[in-house]
C-alpha cells in the first residue's frame, strides 16, 4: 500500500484544535466526501486532537491518502506531544470508532490512527493530489473559534433538520406497519375461523362416513347371504339366466362391501380410532399368508406372482395385520394392471437407515409422472382400458398411505409408463413410541 502525505498540522495550543477541525473539513471536502461524512471526519479528528492536547502540547495531526491498488482511504494520525504520559481519554477513542471506518490506538506514543474510505466514484491521481496540496496551501484558514462555533451550529441545525425529516418518515412508516399489522391480525383471525370450520366439516365427514359405512354393512351382508343361498339351490333350481343375474348381484354386493370397508377404515384412521398392535413380524410367515390369500387372483397363464426369499431380514416390531393390508392392496393392483409378465414381492433391510423396505415390482402398464400424486387422492383413478375393465374404489392407495403413517413409515412409488411400477412400504425396524409417531 502506498501512502502520500496531504497535510501536517501542529498542536501547539488550544486554538490549533479549531484549526485541525477546519482543515479536516477542508481536506474531506476536496477529496469528495459527502456533507455528512465531512462532519463525521471533522468531529472525529478534532475530538482526537483535543484529547492529545489534554495530555501535552506539541503533538501533530497528519493527513494522508493511502492506496492499495483497489481502494483509496483518507488516513489521519493524531499524536500527543513529546514525553506525553497517560492514556488518551476514552470518549475521544469511542467517538473515532463510531464516526470512522477503522480506528487504532497506540498507547506508547500515545496516538490515534483512523481512516475512512473515499467514495466509490472518487479516485485521486497524482495530478489531482498536487492540485489539492496547492489548494490547501492557498486556502489556509484562520483558527477563529467564534466562526467555527457558528459553523458547527449550522451543521447541528442541518443535522437536526435531517433527523426530524427521518423521524417523520419513520412515523409514517410506523403507521403503515401498524395498518399492515392490523390487516395481518384480521387475516389470521379469518384463517383461524376457516380452519376451525374446516376441522368441524372434516369431523362431520368422518362421522358421516363411519355411520354410513356401519349402516350399509348389514343390508350388504344380507344381500350377499341371500345371493349365496340362491346360488346353492337351497330354494330350488335356477335357470341359466337367473344364475347369471344372481352372480351379478353377488359381485356387485361384494364390490360395494369392499368400498364400505375402505370408507370405514379411512374414517376410523381420520378419527384416531384405529389401534396399532405391535408384535414381532416374521417376513417369511407374512409372505406365506399373503401367497395363500392372493392365489385366487393370479392368472398363471399371464402373470407370475413371485415372493422372493427374505433370509437377511430378521423379525422386527410392527403391526403385521396392517402391513398385510397395505401389501395386499399393492399386489392386487399390480396383478390388475399387469397383462403379461410377473409381480415380484421382496423385503430388504436398510441397515444404515435401520428400516425394512417391502417392494412390489410389476411389469404392468406403469404410471406417467403427472399422475403419480393423483393415485394417492381419494376416489381418484387413472383413465385406462384396464381400469375400466377392473373397477376399483379409488380408496386403496390413500388408505395405504394413511396406514403407513400410522405405522411410522411411508409409501413410495417409482414408475415408468409402459414399463411397470414399484410400490414400496418403508417401515422402521423398531416400532416408534407415540411421541415419535408421525400421524396426528
Amino acid at each position: 500500500m502506498t501512502a502520500q502525505r496531504i497535510l501536517n498540522v501542529g498542536l501547539d495550543s488550544d486554538q490549533d484544535v479549531v484549526l485541525v477541525r477546519q482543515r479536516a473539513r477542508q481536506v474531506s471536502q476536496l477529496l469528495g466526501f459527502s456533507q455528512q461524512d465531512q462532519v463525521r471526519i471533522a468531529t472525529a479528528v478534532s475530538e482526537a486532537a483535543r484529547a492529545a492536547c489534554q495530555l501535552r502540547f506539541g503533538g501533530r495531526v497528519v493527513f494522508e491518502l493511502r492506496d492499495d491498488g483497489r481502494h483509496q482511504v483518507l488516513a489521519v494520525t493524531v499524536g500527543a506531544g513529546p514525553n506525553a504520559s497517560g492514556a488518551l481519554p476514552q470518549d475521544a477513542v469511542v467517538t473515532a470508532h463510531r464516526l470512522m471506518d477503522e480506528c487504532e490506538v497506540d498507547p506508547a506514543t500515545p496516538a490515534i490512527a483512523m481512516s475512512k474510505a473515499l467514495p466509490p466514484h472518487e479516485h485521486i491521481g497524482q495530478a489531482r493530489l498536487n492540485e489539492l496540496g496547492a489548494q490547501l496551501a492557498k486556502d489556509s484558514p484562520v483558527a477563529n473559534t467564534y466562526l467555527e462555533v457558528q459553523l458547527q451550529n449550522r451543521e447541528l441545525a442541518s443535522t437536526l433538520a435531517e433527523l426530524r425529516e427521518r423521524q417523520d418518515d419513520l412515523l409514517s412508516l410506523t403507521r403503515e406497519l401498524e395498518d399492515t399489522n392490523r390487516g395481518i391480525v384480521a387475516l389470521y383471525a379469518e384463517i383461524e375461523d376457516k380452519a376451525e370450520r374446516l376441522r368441524k366439516a372434516d369431523e362431520m365427514k368422518s362421522r358421516f362416513l363411519s355411520n354410513t359405512s356401519h349402516e350399509l354393512r348389514t343390508p350388504l351382508s344380507s344381500i350377499r347371504a341371500l345371493a349365496q343361498l340362491l346360488l346353492t339351490r337351497m330354494d330350488g333350481d335356477l335357470t341359466e339366466e337367473q344364475e347369471r343375474q344372481v352372480k351379478f348381484i353377488e359381485k356387485a354386493a361384494l364390490d360395494l362391501s369392499e368400498l364400505v370397508n375402505d370408507l370405514l377404515d379411512l374414517a376410523k384412521i381420520e378419527a384416531g380410532k384405529v389401534e396399532v398392535f405391535p408384535a414381532p413380524v416374521v417376513v417369511e410367515n407374512l409372505f406365506r399368508a399373503l401367497k395363500g390369500m392372493l392365489r385366487p387372483l393370479v392368472d398363471e397363464a399371464r402373470v407370475d406372482l413371485v415372493f422372493e426369499p427374505s433370509d437377511g431380514v430378521a423379525p422386527f416390531d410392527s403391526d403385521e395385520g396392517k402391513i398385510a393390508q397395505v401389501l395386499r392392496n399393492f399386489i392386487s393392483n399390480a396383478l390388475k394392471f399387469t397383462e403379461q409378465g410377473e409381480v415380484r414381492v421382496a423385503a430388504e433391510l436398510d441397515a444404515g437407515a435401520d428400516e425394512i423396505r417391502f417392494k412390489v415390482v410389476d411389469t404392468g402398464i406403469g404410471i406417467s409422472p403427472e399422475n403419480l400424486q393423483l393415485i394417492f387422492e381419494e376416489f381418484s383413478q387413472i383413465e385406462h382400458p384396464l381400469q375400466r375393465r377392473s373397477k376399483g374404489t379409488g380408496l386403496g392407495l390413500p388408505l395405504c398411505r394413511k396406514l403407513a403413517d400410522l405405522l411410522g413409515g411411508r409409501v413410495e412409488v417409482d414408475s415408468r409408463l409402459g414399463e411397470g411400477s414399484t410400490f414400496s412400504l418403508v417401515l422402521p425396524r423398531r416400532f416408534p413410541t407415540p411421541s415419535e409417531s408421525s400421524y396426528d
